[in-house]
């Protein structure tokens, strides 16, 4: 039985990391020290314990707050990323209009060169007209000469006015022309110049809305990258509470091993629950003062103190006699 009490000591001391300390043979403590030092010792380990617990959940706390703050952080860059959506979707609405618009002036374009070319090739034909019409004209020139030898002989003729008339409905024709073909070079140079108007301001649109697209290209990729050093500081965390979820694992199940160790050699029948941790601590508590009672009751005339709480004993004694 002292052999099992002192295993169990050496166990506790080990879970929970105490530094073991040896006084000389002779001192023997009484019991009231042993249990005294003994309460001492379990007090001690109760609020380290209790700290830990403590740091623990201000950790945690703390986590959570991270946590939230990174959520927050991540619906705001939502929000950022649907407004972008909303930006390149009227961006590309504005770029279908003026795109349309170039079409448009494009078609305008196409359609005054067509008429401008119509326009050339009637003047074209008009002058060509105009040539067979002098050339007709010089050909008729000896014509003239002999009407006019006619009129010197007869004094008067007869279709001399109506070749004045044919020779003023030629000019009017020929001013008619004139007229026409400077009315189409004006209307030519008119559409040029909205031509160009148009494919300018479709050119400088253009220019906006692409230097407007790669900023917030740039924008986007800013956020990707803060959501990207967001999701490794989530990351981070979640590790660190996983860490420390396993060291109160650990300390719960040297907690629980204690237990066992000083119920099941007893045959203590107990009620506590495996989650319960301050029971089970409490429970060994009592299974070593009543340990230490047996053995001061079966071996009350040895000078020695009890094996089984000597180290125990020592290490209280050990810090009641520092200053």
């Amino acid at each position: 039985m002292a052999l099992d009490l002192e295993d169990l000591s050496r166990a506790f001391r080990d879970k929970l990391q105490l530094p073991m300390v040896l006084v000389p043979s002779s001192v023997a403590p009484r019991p009231s020290t042993c249990l005294l030092l003994k309460r001492r010792e379990v007090a001690e380990v109760e609020r380290a314990l209790q700290r830990q617990q403590e740091e623990f959940w201000q950790r945690m706390e703390r986590l959570a707050q991270s946590r939230q703050q990174l959520d927050q952080r991540e619906q705001r860059l939502q929000d950022v990323v649907l407004k972008f959506t909303a930006f390149l979707k009227a961006s590309a609405a504005r770029q279908e209009r003026a795109l349309q618009r170039t079409a448009e002036a494009q078609a305008q374009a196409a359609e005054q060169d067509a008429k401008a070319a119509h326009l050339h090739h009637q003047l074209a034909g008009l002058q060509r007209r105009r040539d067979r019409l002098a050339q007709h004209l010089r050909s008729l020139q000896c014509f003239h000469s002999y009407l006019q030898d006619v009129l010197a002989r007869m004094g008067q003729f007869q279709d001399v006015p109506s070749m004045l008339a044919h020779f003023e409905a030629l000019l009017a024709l020929r001013a008619a022309l004139a007229q026409e073909a400077e009315a189409g070079q004006e209307r030519l140079a008119r559409g040029w110049a909205q031509l160009r108007g148009y494919r300018e301001e479709t050119l400088s649109e253009l220019l906006c809305i692409a230097t407007e697209e790669a900023q917030h290209h740039m924008c986007l990729e800013a956020a990707h990258r803060e959501v990207l050093q967001g999701e490794s500081c989530w990351a981070h965390a979640q590790s660190t509470a996983t860490e420390k979820t396993l060291v109160l694992a650990q300390i719960k199940l040297a907690v629980l091993n204690l237990f066992h160790l000083a119920t099941v050699p007893l045959k203590i029948h107990t009620d506590v629950a495996l989650e319960d941790t301050e029971a089970q601590l409490d429970t060994v508590l009592l299974c070593m003062q009543d340990l230490a009672a047996i053995c001061a009751e079966l071996r009350p005339r040895q000078p020695g103190p009890c094996p089984a709480v000597t180290s125990v004993a020592s290490q209280g004694y050990q810090g009641a006699t520092e200053p």
